[in-house]
């Protein structure tokens, strides 16, 4: 075993960002969704839908995002306690949502129009026709199917309203790849959802309804989709229903919406930074060894007299030491490599977190 001490030039830090698929089995994207009868009845059905891209009594049966309906009266959902009106499941879902991006409890969200109308990205610049987000969808995305975010440009979501006819089926995605600045709501990113695909609005208007803004906000590292009512009303008559107070009403009716669509594509993303360590192993170094079949190990002495001047010798592994000698990483080579007197080498060790 040899040792040598690395310069500073012997270190680099980079930095790579890597897009991935994002359902189950890697695929980019799914096409059947299904619920589970049990999570729906149970206490949590009353907050939020877990969807499944396969029936989920299968064992292979992972859930890729949950459906959440938010009213900022309570409104869609039944009381914790009628002596309390208004205290409810969607209320407290909008509070948490509220406090998770906007991270102040006395402000509400506001849905982007387009930029004729003075608006961008939820916030509200100069219009007298702003829409208020007093109720909205989430779609909430599995933490365990994205690896650090969404990744922007990717969403393509299909959703047909009501019946289900023919051309009641909008195909909405963010905006990312229409903005030249990127775009924050409160400390994270926040792009709009808009007709169109691959981000990209289509129109005069960039995918903006006419009257209810945009439809919705995409917050990719939150991995959260919030989708607008007021404009998903007007363009396929998808509407909540803010007097039902049937438990998970609403989060059933958005379900329905996409089921019937089946089209739902998304991606990850996620920012592999890698510490390279050049390890250079000049002519003279790394000549000799002291494994036992190298140096007798009584002797000290090397076995054989001609690996005196020439000495060949196989590199296998390169460990990483500390100044106190402890080891804190190591590198196998694929194949050992030859090392005398006539052969320099240099080896890259990468190391990624």
């Amino acid at each position: 075993m040899s040792f040598k001490r690395l310069d500073p030039e012997d270190f680099l830090v980079s930095s790579d960002s890597i897009t991935s698929t994002l359902w189950t089995n890697f695929q980019p994207t799914l096409t059947t969704f299904f619920t589970s009868s049990i999570q729906e009845a149970g206490s949590s059905g009353n907050f939020y839908l877990s969807i499944f891209q396969t029936a989920s009594n299968l064992s292979n049966a992972e859930v890729q995002f949950d459906i959440v309906y938010c009213d900022i009266e309570g409104s869609g959902s039944e009381f914790y306690n009628n002596i309390v009106p208004g205290y409810s499941p969607t209320r407290t879902m909008y509070g948490q949502y509220r406090s998770l991006i906007l991270e102040d409890e006395t402000q509400n969200f506001i849905f982007g129009a387009s930029a004729t109308s003075g608006y961008s990205c939820g916030v509200l610049v100069s219009s007298s026709t702003a829409i208020f987000g007093d109720h909205f969808w989430v779609l909430s995305i599995e933490r365990a199917r994205y690896k650090e975010s969404l990744f922007p440009g990717s969403c393509n979501l299909f959703l047909t309203g009501p019946g289900g006819t023919a051309g009641n089926t909008i195909q909405i995605t963010d905006n990312s790849n229409d903005l030249t600045i990127l775009p924050f709501l409160g400390s994270t990113r926040a792009y709009q959802l808009v007709s169109g695909s691959n981000g990209h609005g289509v129109g005069t208007t960039g995918g903006y309804t006419t009257n209810s803004g945009s439809y919705g906000i995409l917050f990719p590292d939150l991995g959260l989709i919030m989708l607008n009512p007021y404009a998903l009303s007007e363009s396929i008559g998808l509407t909540p229903n803010r007097t039902y107070n049937t438990p998970g009403f609403n989060n059933r009716l958005m379900y329905d919406a996409i089921n019937s669509a089946s089209f739902f594509t998304l991606n990850s993303q996620e920012t592999i930074t890698s510490d390279y360590v050049f390890v250079r192993a000049r002519n003279s170094e790394f000549n000799y060894s002291e494994n036992s079949s190298f140096i007798s190990g009584s002797t000290g002495e090397v076995i054989y007299s001609s690996f005196i001047n020439n000495p060949q010798v196989y590199i296998t592994t390169v460990g990483l030491y500390n100044d106190t000698t402890d080891l804190l990483a190591v590198a196998k080579m694929s194949r050992p490599l030859i090392k005398d007197f006539t052969k320099e080498a240099l080896i890259r060790v990468k190391l990624d977190f």
